[in-house]
């Protein structure tokens, strides 16, 4: 009997929904050709939805979310909406909810693809970043004192706790186990200054990394990090992180993949509900005018579709993703393709049904 997978779809904002749409095309075709099923659910959420109603993230949904095997974003941000509002309300509290304590990045440049970076090629960058998800400074601790006067105070608090941080660094080690490529996990802080928060991580680190003889482990700070990743990228395979590094980083990462356009990501409980989304905004002032490049929200689905348990359609979205990338677009940026973003997913669509394994 066929698998059968329930997907819940959240088109979102802006040039969300456009994007989506040509993920949901590649999605089926793979399906079909690999014998299992998708169920959608869409849910209409974003900016466009709180101005109807007011409402921007009900607790009915996120039953209906809960009942799913895995959730498909698009994008969220609205220009008439102040910023915080919605991505506190949608997607903050979906990744909270759902406990989806690690993020997941994966940074590799495709031949025919442009990186700013002088010299360097596919050979060269090809790292995953994972984040802590679900705690560090975006967990919400904090207050304000005196707001508006001369003598205000803001506090914004790091929550770092030992089964956080520990889940978050095991996850990785094992992630750079099975990946299997040069087995190096890198752990990026700042010990020298955060030294509470970051003592935990490090010491964290070292007890876990005792069991893992396999792995080859190193350190460096978060401002070495940035430096060593434009200048030799080749020296990366696996970073773990906390919270807000990781947010840092990984925009810098994909940049030197080629840019926001093919940068896709994931917020992962590998026991539970797991939400996928390419990188980028909602880019609002491409709305409707077919220009944005659907690659990274493809390339979501591919990396859904791996986490799920079907490696074997995510490759078919892959190798549909690097002949594109390489044989078909003039540039990755929103514009300059040569195509438009329904073309664009044609051209994926269209090699995927041509392949045969």
């Amino acid at each position: 009997m066929a698998k059968e997978y329930n997907i819940s779809v959240i088109p979102g904002d802006g040039t969300g929904p456009e994007v989506v749409a040509e993920g949901l095309k590649i999605l089926q075709i793979v399906a079909d050709k690999c014998g299992f099923s998708l169920n959608y659910n869409h849910h209409n959420l974003g900016g466009e939805h709180y101005k109807a109603t007011g409402e921007i993230l009900p607790d009915s949904v996120l039953e209906l979310l809960s009942e799913s095997d895995a959730i498909y974003l698009g994008a969220i941000g609205h220009p008439d909406v102040k910023p915080g509002i919605l991505e506190k309300g949608i997607l903050l509290k979906i990744r909270f909810y759902f406990d989806q304590y690690i993020n997941l990045r994966p940074v590799k440049l495709y031949e025919g693809v442009d990186t700013p970076l002088k010299n360097k090629g596919p050979e060269d960058i090809d790292f995953v970043v994972i984040r802590e998800n679900t705690e560090g400074l975006y967990a919400g601790a904090g207050g304000c004192l005196k707001r508006g006067t001369s003598d205000e105070v803001a506090i914004q608090e790091s929550i770092n706790t030992r089964k956080g941080v520990e889940r978050c660094i095991r996850y990785a080690f094992e992630f750079c186990r099975k990946r299997n490529k040069r087995k190096k996990l890198t752990f990026c802080g700042k010990t020298n200054v955060l030294t509470f928060a970051f003592d935990l991580w490090e010491r964290t680190f070292n007890e876990i990394a005792s069991e893992y003889p396999d792995v080859e482990t190193d350190y460096a700070h978060v401002d070495a990090i940035c430096m060593w990743m434009v200048k030799n990228p080749e020296w990366f395979d696996v970073i773990v992180t906390d919270n807000m590094f990781g947010d840092i980083i990984t925009d810098l990462a994909a940049m030197i993949q080629g840019g926001m356009g093919i940068a896709a990501g994931a917020n992962i409980n590998p026991n539970g509900v797991s939400m996928f989304e390419p990188i980028g905004g909602s880019a609002p002032r491409y709305t409707g005018k077919q220009m944005i490049n659907p690659i990274a929200a493809i390339s979501a689905a591919q990396i859904m579709l791996e986490t799920i348990g079907e490696p074997n359609a995510a490759s078919w979205i892959e190798e549909g993703v690097i002949k594109v990338l390489r044989d078909d677009l003039k540039d990755v940026a929103a514009g300059r393709m040569g195509y438009t973003t329904q073309e664009v997913g044609d051209l994926v669509a269209d090699y995927i049904i041509r392949l045969k394994k």
